[in-house]
């Protein structure tokens, strides 16, 4: 009836219908129920938690009393003096300030040239300075008029704290004590490539 129905294609691929079907739980039509939510896995992360970040090593040559080149940010092509890694992974540098300009700062270790210069770091305690030193204090939103509007300006002007200006020269002092002149005016000149200039060539 198939081959007089179907003609002789169609009897085959009756024929194949009716061996898959017959074929229960294999190939192409196996169907295996599987639970979920009965194994515990202790491994997993639970909603809302954050898995402690470990802080990234330390680039080769980067050691506390580095001289360091940012590559990027407001003083890029400065030269820094590296204190310490915070807790964050950042990097805790400064110019010195009285130096070169460049006040405490963090900065990622992936934007810096390390060099082969270093500083006598023995005077300098950072053991104070945290990633909580960076923080921006919260102000409350209030409504905004005149008077309230000129004096936020002159707060903005106003620029760092005193106390940060009194930690900042206090670090400075301990830091440039352990400069020669000459370290000084390395500290001070500004990284640039002229022509003919290749990093990958440059031996730092």
């Amino acid at each position: 009836l198939a081959q007089a129905h179907f003609g002789i294609k169609g009897a085959r691929v009756a024929k194949f219908s009716a061996v898959v079907v017959t074929m229960g739980k294999a190939g192409q039509a196996r169907n295996v129920v599987k639970t979920f939510g009965k194994t515990k896995r202790s491994g997993l992360v639970k909603a809302g938690e954050k898995k402690p970040q470990a802080p990234a090593k330390l680039k080769k040559g980067v050691e506390p009393g580095s001289v360091l080149i940012l590559l990027a940010g407001r003083f890029r092509g400065k030269r820094v003096v590296f204190l310490k890694q915070l807790e964050s992974g950042l990097l805790l540098v400064t110019g010195p300030y009285a130096v070169n300009g460049v006040p405490l700062r963090r900065v990622n270790q992936r934007f810096c040239i390390a060099t082969s210069t270093k500083v006598d770091l023995k005077g300098a305690n950072c053991d104070a300075i945290s990633d909580a030193y960076f923080a921006r204090e919260a102000k409350k939103k209030s409504k905004k008029d005149e008077s309230s509007f000129f004096a936020a300006e002159a707060g903005k002007a106003g620029g760092a704290s005193e106390e940060k200006k009194a930690g900042q020269k206090k670090m400075d002092e301990a830091v440039v004590k352990g400069l020669d002149s000459d370290v000084k005016a390395y500290l001070k000149a500004r990284f640039s490539l002229s022509a003919k200039m290749y990093p990958h060539e440059l031996k730092f």
